[in-house]
């Protein structure tokens, strides 16, 4: 019989097109693929034969012994008899196929003239059956034909029906799809199929969540996290710890780990179905699979659920920073974390009237102010002071009277404006409060507990301030100045109350406290306003940006800042006291020296460190102050910090941390 090269395949050879049925016959090195179909086209028979599988089956069994034995010319038979008794014969082709894995049948109903659609006839690794019985019927119509139309009457059988008329079909490099025509340019892309498959990933994606959910409302669940002691911190091995000793708890999570496995296999289907549906269409399908959760996400839920659930909310907790992320909302979710008994610096005991404060503390460590620390700090107070007296009760007292005790100096400079003179604000302006302490207060660095400043505004005014700030720690640039957080992450928020004056006067509070406190040399302050009006109900107020240029006619008020004020303390701070100290580390002066000066640069290193503004990571305010008030190049910084990690790393039971580097 004719081949057809005009496919560039091998794999499609020896079509017959029978008069009374429909019928292809595929051969390829001893497999064959043979369809028989009503002329009708409503019903369609197709057995799929390994021939390697069954003469090896047939050479092995014994016909005594072994009934499920069958033969091709069996198969042929039973085929042949399909449309005279078809239930008998699917009958016993169903048996047959149970019993042998060499054949597998399926039957078919589809098309205007029965002839299935094979998608993926490089995926067909069998045959059917041809015997020299009625190979005189499977020719039919295409004997009829003159051999120079049969090979283009196989290729249009084939694209009607293998690409359902919108066009050719080509076999090439053991793959085979239609190559389109102009008007049906999205032939080869089953979108419909496609649509149900993602329709289908959408619907495990709402399964995926409702397990969890199930999780985590199941009464093991519930009676897990209730059981967890409150009394101090748990780390996540101690709830794994926990975790392991509840049988019920344990079989609850590994049922929603069977439950996701299975899901995901489904999905896994799914998805390399996608694929291969949709390799030849123009747009590729969007495919979004659910991270599976493993044990270690669950423990951070856990630890979520017991320190960042305050106000009705629930945050995400991190153990590293021990801090919480809440969601975007003005109420935080941060509730008070307990004590952490164990090694180190860790509790020894908590405190039995507070379970956030430490009762007592390990060996080598002393209690201060509720915490553990080492007993060797204390000898740093004389390079650096870090605390002060006042209580927070007693410094939001003090803060909200602006009381002059606690307020610290600073040197008020701005390009853009004078204190107590008005001035259009319709554009930003700059102001700074600096110490300027690297010239004239070197024994002394400064902590910043709150800002306070008076604004006043003309009459009927429509401009609303907006200020920004920034701290610079230890001197230097701008650049190395950290943004204020204000009111995000529990950071606090202006404060304004109204003044008993003719004018619109208010005083403007940051109250920062012991729980925010931190270093400062000057805080840079940028003002600008915003146009307050009536929202479209008149029940809501709507802000939105001057111009930078506006018509002096249309003036939206002024205003003036009668003061602003910085509010602190200092502190000791003995600048060539820590030289000493970093020059024992190439220069030990006795036996030991050197690492007495090392454990002591770390917990300097550690407290200034300490005292960074709130987020995922510390700054690294140390090397701020070695560059800024020890005057030390960066090369000698960096061999600082090499030296102190490397050292913290020998040490027993201590963790290292990162930090973002702020100073140059």
């Amino acid at each position: 019989m004719p081949q057809v090269p005009s496919t560039g395949s091998s794999l499609i050879r020896d079509p017959f097109i029978a008069h009374r049925n429909t019928q292809i016959l595929w051969t390829e090195a001893g497999r064959d693929l043979a369809q028989d179909t009503r002329y009708t086209g409503e019903e369609s028979l197709t057995i799929f034969v390994d021939k390697r599988k069954l003469s090896k089956r047939s050479e092995g069994s014994d016909s005594n012994t072994n009934s499920s034995s069958v033969t091709l010319e069996t198969l042929h038979q039973l085929a042949a008899s399909y449309f005279i008794d078809r239930d008998s014969t699917l009958r016993r082709l169903h048996h047959i196929q149970i019993a042998s894995t060499a054949i597998k049948v399926t039957e078919t109903r589809t098309g205007p003239l029965g002839c299935s659609n094979y998608d993926n006839l490089d995926s067909v690794s069998s045959v059917l059956v041809q015997s020299p019985e009625n190979k005189i019927q499977l020719q039919g119509l295409q004997v009829l034909l003159p051999d120079y139309l049969q090979e283009r009457f196989v290729q249009a059988a084939l694209s009607y029906i293998a690409c359902n008329s919108e066009g050719e079909f080509i076999c090439k490099d053991n793959d085979c799809w239609c190559q389109c025509g102009p008007k049906f340019p999205e032939c080869n892309c089953p979108s419909m199929d496609i649509q149900a498959m993602e329709e289908n990933l959408l619907r495990i994606t709402e399964t995926w969540k409702a397990y969890n959910s199930d999780f985590e409302d199941s009464d093991e669940f519930k009676f897990f996290m209730k059981r967890l002691p409150m009394n101090y911190f748990l780390n996540t091995s101690t709830i794994m710890h926990l975790w392991t000793m509840d049988s019920n708890f344990q079989r609850r999570y590994e049922q929603l780990e069977n439950s996701m496995k299975q899901l995901f296999l489904k999905a896994q289907k799914i998805v390399h179905k996608l694929f291969s549906l949709s390799k030849r269409c123009h747009k590729q399908p969007l495919i979004s699979l659910p991270r599976q959760r493993t044990s270690t996400y669950w423990l951070s839920r856990i630890q979520s659920f017991l320190y960042c659930n305050e106000n009705g909310l629930l945050g995400s907790f991190s153990e590293e920073t021990h801090l919480c992320t809440c969601p975007n909302d003005q109420v935080a979710c941060t509730s008070f974390l307990p004590c952490t008994v164990g090694d180190a610096s860790a509790c020894l005991t908590c405190a039995p009237d507070n379970r956030t404060r430490c009762g007592s503390c390990n060996t080598g460590y002393m209690l201060s102010q509720g915490l553990c620390k080492p007993e060797v700090a204390e000898s740093t107070d004389h390079y650096i002071g870090f605390e002060t007296d006042l209580q927070d009760l007693e410094m939001k007292y003090l803060l909200q009277k602006t009381d002059r005790r606690i307020e610290v100096h600073a040197i008020f400079i701005s390009n853009d404006m004078r204190l107590n003179s008005w001035f259009d604000p319709s554009w930003r302006k700059r102001m700074l409060l600096t110490l300027k302490s690297n010239k004239y207060k070197s024994s002394l660095v400064h902590m910043i507990l709150g800002l306070s400043l008076q604004i006043c505004l003309t009459k009927n005014s429509t401009l609303e301030p907006v200020l920004a700030v920034y701290v610079n720690p230890f001197g230097g640039s701008h650049s190395e100045s950290w943004f204020m957080p204000v009111n995000e992450n529990s950071f606090p928020d202006w404060e304004r109350t109204k003044l008993d004056l003719p004018l619109q006067c208010y005083n403007w509070t940051l109250t920062l406290g012991n729980k925010w406190k931190t270093f400062f040399e000057t805080v840079h302050i940028y003002l600008r306003s915003r146009i307050k009006s009536s929202g479209p109900n008149g029940n809501e107020s709507i802000y939105y940006e001057p111009l930078e240029f506006i018509d002096p006619s249309r003036n939206l008020g002024y205003m003036k800042i009668n003061n602003i004020q910085v509010f602190g303390y200092s502190m000791h701070f003995d600048p060539e006291a820590i030289r000493d100290l970093i020059l024992q580390l190439d220069y030990p002066y006795t036996q030991g020296s050197q690492d007495s000066a090392l454990l002591q640069l770390l917990e300097i290193r550690d407290r200034v460190n300490k005292l960074s503004p709130p987020g995922q990571r510390l700054l690294d305010l140390f090397s701020c102050l070695l560059r800024h008030r020890l005057k030390l190049s960066t090369s000698e910084v960096v061999r600082i910090q090499s030296a102190l990690k490397a050292f913290n790393a020998k040490l027993p039971n201590t963790v290292d941390y990162d930090t973002t580097k702020l100073c140059s």
